[in-house]
């Protein structure tokens, strides 16, 4: 038996943050990391729409990247004074990936987050519900069972998961992300294939996941370099904003693979950013899991291409993104640093949760290799 699980509301469209107007409640706490939405004024847009709704409001801002267990307690401490009756998370997939795990310690100030990582949640909505606004088009935690945690003392990051924490509305405003520089569009874009290609050769993958993972690649290799190339457009970053959207309706419920595993153990040891590190590695992982499925051969022929890895590489070639780690321009990581914790990296990657639905069998060894071939750029052949 499967379970195929989006958030009741999904507003999108131009002017959708409008509909923060629209929710019953008395108080609401906004979730954010308060720089980009605050410059640009969409926390104050945001808070003023709240309000004409007849609610109180509190902004809980500084999150910061790579959100850690700290800050989803303190933030938890503040709603728990507060009592808000909404939960409206706004920014980039930290900020909505911190609020989902502050409304845990809100509702139950003194769970262990142990319990957390072992996919224990406990039943939310006691006090409050989840609005999620997300700034770029990327990790679409605003529709997912998914969070990403950082244990900063042992530089471990935790994808956790639950259908408890699907958020109640996803607001997809495109005004929002027009505003991200092209960098961060890129990164993001990426994130956003990595999550529609691991969800279309998931184990998990079905007849209800793979027609949104396969829709979500085609809008990518159409419209993300249009929008690093167009940032104002906002029916090019509305098309960005969808992908992100149903490839994070198919990844949260038949979840992803090795591309993500790997991801996140770099990412907690080295800050490299979360698309970016999945633009690196997904062609390398797709030449090493083609062993393990025919869905990359269905995908070619679907979207009439010889080599799906190649076209990965050429898109991430023309939106400025590295073709190995070594080389990376925008986080350093010298190799003397990298090799001291290879080892130990590959082995937290290998018991990730995401590797459990890669599509080829894998071990603690090869991811080893796959990391290596993509440091250093060289060719995946085991």
């Amino acid at each position: 038996m499967a379970i195929f699980s989006v958030p009741r509301q999904i507003i999108h469209g131009e002017n959708a943050l409008e509909h923060l107007a629209q929710l019953e409640g008395k108080k609401a706490a906004i979730v954010t990391g308060g720089n980009s939405m605050k410059r640009f004024g969409f926390l104050d847009k945001a808070k003023k729409y709240l309000e004409q709704g007849g609610m109180e409001v509190l902004i809980i801002d500084g999150v910061e990247p790579d959100p850690s267990i700290a800050t989803c307690k303190e933030g938890g401490a503040k709603m728990a004074e507060f009592e808000p009756d909404w939960i409206i998370a706004l920014g980039g997939g930290s900020s909505l990936d911190a609020a989902k795990v502050m409304w845990v310690f809100y509702e139950y100030p003194d769970y262990d987050f142990m319990e957390l990582v072992k996919f224990n949640f406990p039943k939310l909505r006691t006090k409050a519900r989840l609005a999620c606004i997300p700034s770029t088009s990327g990790t679409a935690s605003e529709i997912t069972a998914f969070s990403v945690i950082t244990d900063t003392d042992n530089h471990i990051k935790y994808p956790l998961v639950s259908p408890d924490i699907v958020p109640d509305v996803a607001i997809l405003d495109p005004e929002l992300p027009s505003t991200m520089p092209a960098l961060i569009t890129a990164q993001t874009g990426m994130d956003v294939m990595t999550h529609a290609i691991e969800a279309y050769v998931s184990t998990a993958a079905d007849d209800y996941t793979d027609p949104l993972a396969l829709q979500a690649i085609q809008l990518v290799f159409g419209y993300l370099k249009k929008a690093i190339d167009n940032p104002e457009d906002l029916v090019i970053r509305d098309k960005m904003h969808t992908a992100s959207t149903i490839a994070g309706m198919a990844f949260s419920n038949c979840s992803l693979g090795i591309v993500h595993s790997m991801a996140h153990k770099i990412g907690g040891e080295f800050h490299l950013t979360h698309g970016e590190a999945n633009a690196i590695m997904l062609p390398y992982i797709i030449d090493y899991n083609r062993k393990g499925t025919d869905k990359y051969d269905q995908l070619e022929k679907i979207l009439g291409v010889d080599d799906i890895a190649e076209e990965v590489r050429k898109l991430n070639a023309s939106i400025g993104l590295s073709v190995n780690i070594k080389d990376g321009k925008n986080t350093i990581i010298e190799e003397d640093a990298f090799l001291a914790v290879l080892d130990k990296m590959s082995q937290r990657a290998f018991d990730d949760a995401c590797t459990l639905t890669n599509p080829r069998n894998t071990s603690a060894e090869d991811i080893k290799k796959i990391y290596e071939a993509a440091y250093y750029g060289r060719k995946v052949d085991f």
